[in-house]
């Protein structure tokens, strides 16, 4: 009805976190946030200040479209999910060995006939017939855990691996090579296929910048280096929209993690871009 569209172009993303969060009785909101998928392909982080309407499409609106990070039974669904869709990418051993401790935790001590059937019957990780061998091995090490020791010790293997909580954007380098960028507390990381092969870290960053397609990373020169020659990196990512995402993310990744209060509105941030007005929802003190 008319009347429930304009409620709906009236709602700020902060009021509608607000909601999620006081219907999961979650009290410390700053750790977590909102994301969902844009209509052009790529995952985004709901901007508390604006409204709903302008950031999500109403058919996107619903909660398999919009996963909230919550608690450690929430953060073990998500490595599950992330697991089987081959997007948590990792070596052989460390996917036999995150599928016993989820193993572990849903059936409970190792059974021979169990174990068989249950492999048999549900799809942990791609290629997981060439795993099974090494699944059961560790599986029998488990015995005694609980479920919820089994979510603690999947986490603690989870959190290792280097593309754990890395979600890449493609990208092409200055010279052309394909590579994908990825933004995380230390800084903006750099990956060839799962190999990373280069660290910006945000000690080490002067500014972020974009224009069009082009995402533009300064670093800050070296004790009697002129300035002149600071040192500049530009990636070429698949679109100005995609560009514009992954450099917004930058912002707010910089913002929680380094700055420890939001520059006033005439000073000129750190993290800039012509066109754009965006700013940061929060900030926290240097970490």
């Amino acid at each position: 009805t008319s009347s429930l569209k304009n409620v709906f172009q009236k709602i700020l993303g902060c009021d509608f976190f607000n909601k999620v969060c006081g219907h999961l009785k979650l009290l410390e909101k700053e750790y977590f946030g909102l994301e969902f998928r844009h209509h052009n392909g790529s995952y985004v982080w709901l901007e508390l200040l604006k409204p709903l309407a302008k950031q999500i499409k109403r058919e996107y609106v619903s909660a398999a479209n919009l996963m909230l990070l919550f608690y450690r039974y929430l953060f073990a669904l998500q490595i599950k999910q992330d697991l089987s869709n081959g997007s948590l990418t990792c070596n052989d051993n460390s996917a036999a060995l995150l599928v016993s401790h989820i193993l572990q935790a849903e059936i409970g001590d190792y059974d021979e006939e169990l174990d068989a059937h249950h492999l048999e019957n549900k799809q942990y990780v791609p290629n997981q017939e060439y795993l099974d061998h090494k699944i059961i091995r560790f599986h029998k090490k488990h015995r005694g855990h609980t479920p919820a020791q089994s979510d603690v010790h999947l986490l603690e293997v989870a959190r290792k691996l280097d593309m754990y909580g890395i979600r890449p954007h493609p990208a092409h380098d200055g010279e052309g090579m394909r590579i994908n960028l990825a933004v995380t507390h230390m800084g903006v990381l750099v990956f060839q296929g799962n190999t990373k092969i280069n660290t910006f870290s945000w000690a080490k960053i002067r500014k972020l910048s974009f224009k069009r397609r082009h995402f533009l990373i300064k670093l800050h020169t070296e004790a009697g280096v002129s300035t002149e020659l600071c040192q500049a990196v530009l990636f070429t990512m698949a679109s100005r929209d995609i560009c514009k995402t992954f450099w917004k993310m930058c912002v707010e990744y910089h913002a929680f993690f380094r700055l420890a209060e939001e520059p006033k509105p005439q000073q000129k941030s750190l993290l800039s871009s012509k066109g754009s007005s965006f700013r940061y929802r929060y900030s926290k003190g240097y970490q």
